[in-house]
């Protein structure tokens, strides 16, 4: 039995689409006035013409063929409302509403103009896919709504997949942004660089070069607007080199993205740059930059001596049958960071008779022969005049029991272990000897590494103990600073391991020491037990470098500016050898074995439940 053709709505989608297309080419083309009112209306009647002509065949209809007139009439409707919303926003409806919608109700108009393309879509493309469904059942005995019904569902999730994709074409060119998710910030006044203005005398001026509405100056002004708010002498201020070029070479500023620190004729410059994603790092480390300005243009220089000629740690090759020793260039150039100017003494250059006079003070790290007496006689009397002294010293290397005597400190020169908490670096059983450490006293030497804590360890790879004498030698006083954990031991077989008499204490491994000398200052000495705290590759730990900062700045009398300093650089992870192969191991057969059997366990349950067929097959 052939279908009713007189039952198709084939004939009438095609109109419907015709009349729906053409009416608004003939709309624009119509312009405005009478001619558009007279084109809206005429497409306006032939469409509900044509809606209430299939509500009819739908009536007229049984079977099936209802059901695809009710699938049709539901794309007539949603192509109709489309227009409707079109026709609200043309001129024809502001004539109709008395006023535009996109006056009256801004927001409602925008969303009729999204809302009407989507609907003319969600009409149009439903009802192409069902009437080319239907048309290829046109002789079939038998409607099946099945397949027109997914023809009906396609033709929607395609028209679904449009308007998310022209929706977000859309937004993406109205809203052009990006979003950069890795780490960035930019470093805040830190409390060194704060205590540094809330001690000034004089005007310090800051200018910032920057034209307006730039990322990187406003993140710049930001910074010195909160270190302004320590004291009226600092003076910051704002220009664009290129409306002022006159004032900006008269400090030698030739572009944008600089920023000068001036008092009287010291000026410092640092170049942080105008665009953000290359002035990242200069931001992220900003604190430091400027603290160290701070210090050139506030604050006098000072010199400072480290002691040679006794195979002291130093960035010179070693002679010819000495050991190769880590070198200290890395402390030299924390030290010119903080306005210092380092600079050697030895016999040969005068020690044998007196400290040179401008020194702030003398450095001594890791010695490894002993010291002339007339270089010790000059050290004692400079450090009993209010001479400052800084000795750094190794278990391997020399005692220097005069001096120490002098500051009321012995030295054991067995080397300390511990093998409950230590680095590992060789994964050998000497690894013990590396100590690690934040037992601090509240001494002004170590004061910004109290306030670290566990956040600060200092690193010692191979300490010795000190030991304040009692009673001390007159006029002095000794502090012990920094202790080790109270699991080491001292090791004096070598073998790494706490034998009987191996004493597990907390063992000192830095003092300060004071004596009210003859001049108007007290001498002040600070001993460390392990000169490898202070050399390249162990400095930069973050508790050594305090370590240091702190040292050197009781000893020179500048305790006042301690504190920590603000940075925000993005620390890389480090993996050891053994760490890389666990995530190589891990990614590479781990991960996908954990997919597969996740994938095994659901397939075998969904084939448990599986219903059994019959053995005569489906009936």
């Amino acid at each position: 039995m052939a279908m009713n053709s007189r039952g198709s709505s084939l004939v009438l989608s095609i109109a419907f689409a015709a009349v729906l297309v053409l009416g608004l080419v003939a709309e624009r083309i119509a312009g405005a006035g009478t001619a558009l009112t007279a084109t809206v209306a005429v497409r306006t009647v032939v469409l509900l013409g044509i809606i209430g002509l299939g509500v009819l065949r739908m009536s007229q209809a049984t079977g099936e063929r209802k059901v695809l007139w009710r699938w049709a009439l539901l794309c007539y409707v949603a192509g109709f409302v489309g227009l409707l919303l079109f026709t609200a926003q043309s001129e024809l409806g502001a004539k109709l509403l008395g006023t535009p919608l996109s006056q009256s109700s801004p927001k409602l108009a925008v969303v009729f103009q999204a809302l009407f393309p989507a609907l003319l879509v969600l009409s149009l493309l439903p009802l192409a896919l069902l009437e080319s469904s239907a048309a290829a059942m046109a002789r079939a005995p038998v409607l099946e709504t099945d397949r027109t019904r997914g023809a009906l569902y396609s033709g929607a999730g395609t028209a679904f997949v449009l308007i998310f994709a022209f929706a977000a074409m859309y937004v993406a060119t109205q809203r052009d942004v990006t979003w950069d998710l890795s780490y960035f910030r930019t470093a805040r006044p830190g409390e060194s660089s704060r205590k540094i203005v809330r001690g000034l005398t004089e005007p310090l001026q800051v200018m910032l070069f920057f034209p307006p509405a730039n990322d990187v100056g406003e993140a710049v002004s930001q910074y010195f607007r909160e270190l302004g708010e320590e004291s009226p002498q600092l003076q910051v201020e704002r220009l664009d080199q290129a409306v002022e070029p006159a004032k900006a070479r008269t400090v030698g500023v030739t572009t944008n993205g600089v920023l000068v620190l001036a008092r009287g004729e010291q000026r410092e410059v640092f170049t942080v740059g105008l665009e953000l994603d290359r002035a990242r790092g200069q931001l992220s480390r900003l604190d430091q930059e400027v603290q160290k300005r701070l210090l050139t243009v506030a604050r006098p220089r000072r010199v400072v001596y480290l002691t040679e000629g006794h195979g002291e740690r130093s960035d010179a090759r070693a002679l010819p049958g000495e050991t190769e020793r880590p070198g200290i260039s890395q402390l030299k150039e924390l030290l010119r960071g903080q306005n210092v100017e380092v600079q050697t003494v030895s016999a040969g250059e005068g020690l044998g008779t007196e400290v040179p006079r401008d020194a702030a003070a003398v450095l001594i790290l890791g010695p490894t022969k002993p010291f002339l007496p007339e270089e010790v006689a000059a050290l004692r009397e400079y450090f009993n005049k209010g001479g400052r002294l800084f000795i750094a010293l190794d278990p391997e290397g020399s005692p220097e029991d005069e001096l120490l005597k002098m500051l009321g400190v012995k030295y054991l020169k067995t080397k300390l272990a511990n093998d409950q908490v230590y680095f590992r670096l060789t994964r050998q059983p000497s690894d013990r000897t590396n100590l690690g450490t934040s037992n601090y006293s509240s001494h002004p030497s170590v004061s910004t590494l109290a306030q670290l804590g566990g956040q600060g360890p200092v690193v010692m790879l191979g300490a010795g103990a000190l030991e304040p004498i009692v009673p001390p030698p007159e006029g002095i006083s000794v502090d012990v600073t920094v202790r080790a954990h109270e699991a080491t031991f001292p090791d004096a077989n070598g073998n790494f391991t706490e034998d009987p008499g191996e004493e597990r204490r907390n063992w000192p491994l830095a003092v300060a020491v004071q004596k009210q000398g003859t001049g108007k200052d007290p001498g002040r000495a600070v001993v460390l037990g392990d000169s490898d705290a202070l050399v390249d590759g162990v400095l930069p730990s973050l508790g050594n470098v305090y370590l240091a900062l702190d040292a050197l700045r009781w000893l020179t009398g500048e305790e006042a500016i301690s504190g920590k300093v603000t940075s925000e650089e993005d620390v890389p992870i480090q993996h050891t050898r053994e760490q890389d192969v666990l995530w190589f191991w891990a990614t590479v057969l781990l991960a996908p074995a954990v997919v597969l059997g996740v994938g095994f366990f659901v397939t075998r349950r969904r084939g448990r439940r599986a219903p059994a067929v019959p053995a005569g097959g489906a009936s």
